[in-house]
């Protein structure tokens, strides 16, 4: 497990967002055949071979199409990987955090500044963990144009780097973007290995999402793929959308991805994905995403920081194919966990951060109440499969220890083409939620009967629901708790009305079996009559050995 790669913004005195936080490369917590009617010129292979090589040609237009960039990742999948990783003179090599944070892009280099046009895109410099040079074209006109790179496009402040030094055909190691509502700060960013963020009307860096995962949690290294080339299209003038295409590469698969971007209340993004496995791959990540749980209301095993929350996304939110909409809250485990949610087509899944309430963190640098959420919306069918979530131990806030992804069910082989297209939607508030009641609030707790002797040990569970039709229920409505367990008894159960919220608590305690710690899953939902008034809400808890399990009787009561 590494670090979270991209500097938080931790003070208030420092410009926000000018440097976003990029996701570490790390276990944290990453379409059949398209047969050739694709005609891949000499020229171009000449061209994108040299850039492969680390060696960038002097700067040429050549034709460019998405139909192009998936015929040269098939291609490029039937070839032998060369792996281009820690290809940096020595000066950036080694070099220390204060250093790297001396490079800043100089805003007049900016692309499209002098153009009529609603973004702009600046770029970083390689150094630090970036260590693998990216090539980044212009694309302008079914042109491309490779982009030189030059020093005098970066401001080295007190950094014992001298730019005038360094090799033309360094290349990058990403970009971001403005939008004219704000030139200063970003909307969208492309950062190490396949990963990238945006922000919603918040303006706020939060999860992460990449562009494939592959091998996830499993007993062996995970492979990170990465964006390797970069073609950013000049935007039409007065178009709000920017178009970026990228190739993926790794030692397992390659790719071709179309990204269109549309800043907004909620960032959209289009994207479309032709992926090509060189190998067998065991786990592959379809719309992975990556955050950060550390402490919060169910989960307080990380309880010495003096705030009461800490995490980026406090839930997965999953719209199953059958159209039930499941709420499950995340934790930060003391032991590694994964868990797979069978579906087929699903209509949508994301990491969520719905506890927007600031006096729940207390945080005024990096206002984690203002984490945008980040919600996957298939388009097509995606058949068979499961969203699958890993939930890795933390003890720091600096690592990403949650993944999620889809994985399709059938076995990934040489040769495939894979065909995924889906929306991503980033900022606060989802384009779609459940019309029934939501999960508002999850707790924890020991159980039992207060003032009453514990003579066994239980674990309390509170989950607050509002919205929906719940505000319309009538005092005398008999409302109930559906309760499912998958080992334990449950008891003193009860669902009653919460007027705080303008909604319904169900409560329960949980006697795990005297002899097990084995996982324990968990379903609750409210209904009326048989009629389901809510979300389904999906827990997982893991009892602690027999002797751990403390009573916390009063001296009284001893």
């Amino acid at each position: 497990m590494q670090p979270n790669l991209f500097p938080e913004q931790r003070h208030l005195n420092r410009e926000p967002m000018v440097m976003p936080s990029v996701e570490a490369q790390s276990t944290r917590s990453r379409l059949q055949r398209m047969v050739g009617s694709v005609l891949l010129t000499c020229s171009v292979l000449l061209s994108l071979s040299a850039c492969a090589a680390g060696k960038a040609s002097a700067p040429q237009e050549e034709e460019f199409s998405y139909a192009w960039l998936k015929g040269y990742a098939h291609t490029l999948a039937t070839e032998s990987y060369v792996s281009h990783k820690g290809e940096l003179p020595k000066s950036l090599q080694g070099m220390s955090w204060d250093d790297y944070q001396q490079f800043h892009f100089k805003k007049k280099a900016a692309l499209w500044r002098e153009d009529d046009s609603e973004f702009r895109a600046e770029l970083f410099h390689l150094g630090l963990y970036f260590d693998t040079p990216v090539h980044i074209y212009q694309l302008e006109n079914g042109k491309a144009k490779l982009i030189e790179y030059s020093s005098s496009m970066f401001d080295y402040g007190k950094s014992k780097v001298k730019g005038s030094q360094l090799p033309k055909d360094l290349g990058f190691a990403g970009f971001r973007m403005q939008f004219n509502t704000d030139w200063q700060r970003d909307v969208v960013a492309f950062l190490g290995a396949s990963y990238f963020r945006a922000v919603g009307q918040e303006m706020q860096y939060g999860l992460s999402a990449r562009g494939l995962a592959v091998d996830t949690a499993l007993p062996k290294p995970e492979e990170f793929p990465m964006f390797t080339r970069f073609w950013l299209e000049k935007p039409q003038p007065g178009s709000n959308i920017a178009t970026v295409y990228a190739l993926l590469d790794s030692p397992s698969v390659t790719g071709a991805y179309r990204f269109d971007i549309e800043p907004g209340e909620r960032l959209k993004m289009k994207v479309d994905a032709a992926i090509y496995p060189r190998k067998a791959i065991e786990r592959l990540g379809v719309a992975p995403l990556t955050s950060m749980y550390m402490v919060g209301e169910n989960d307080r095993r990380t309880s010495y920081d003096w705030r009461q929350e800490i995490h980026d996304s406090d839930g997965l939110a999953m719209h199953t194919g059958n159209g039930e909409w499941i709420w499950r809250p995340l934790g930060n485990p003391s032991n590694l966990r994964f868990n797979a949610y069978s579906d087929e087509n699903p209509k949508g899944f994301g990491l969520m951060q719905r506890d927007r309430n600031f006096d729940h963190y207390q945080d005024d640098g990096v206002f984690y109440e203002k984490r945008p959420s980040l919600w996957i919306e298939p388009t097509g069918n995606w058949g068979k499969g499961s969203v699958q979530l890993v939930e890795i131990p933390t003890l720091d806030e600096t690592f990403d220890n949650i993944v999620a992804f889809w994985n399709p069910a059938e076995p990934i082989q040489p040769g495939q083409e894979l065909l995924y297209s889906y929306n991503m939607y980033w900022g606060g508030i989802p384009p779609v939620q459940s019309p029934r009641a939501r999960v508002v609030d999850t707790f924890t707790g020991i159980g039992g009967v207060v003032g009453q002797k514990r003579k066994y040990y239980s674990k309390r569970f509170v989950i607050d629901f509002a919205g929906g039709s719940l505000p319309m229920l009538g005092k005398d409505t008999q409302v109930k708790a559906v309760i499912s367990t998958s080992q334990g008894r449950v008891e003193i159960e009860s669902a009653r009305p919460q007027h705080a919220i303008n909604g319904y608590r169900a409560m329960f305690d949980l006697v795990p079996p005297e002899d097990s710690v084995e996982p324990i899953n968990l379903r609750v939902y409210l209904e009326v009559d048989g009629q389901p008034l809510t979300e389904t809400w999906m827990y997982q808890w893991t009892p602690p050995p027999v002797n751990e399990r403390e009573l916390h009787n009063a001296g009284h009561l001893q």
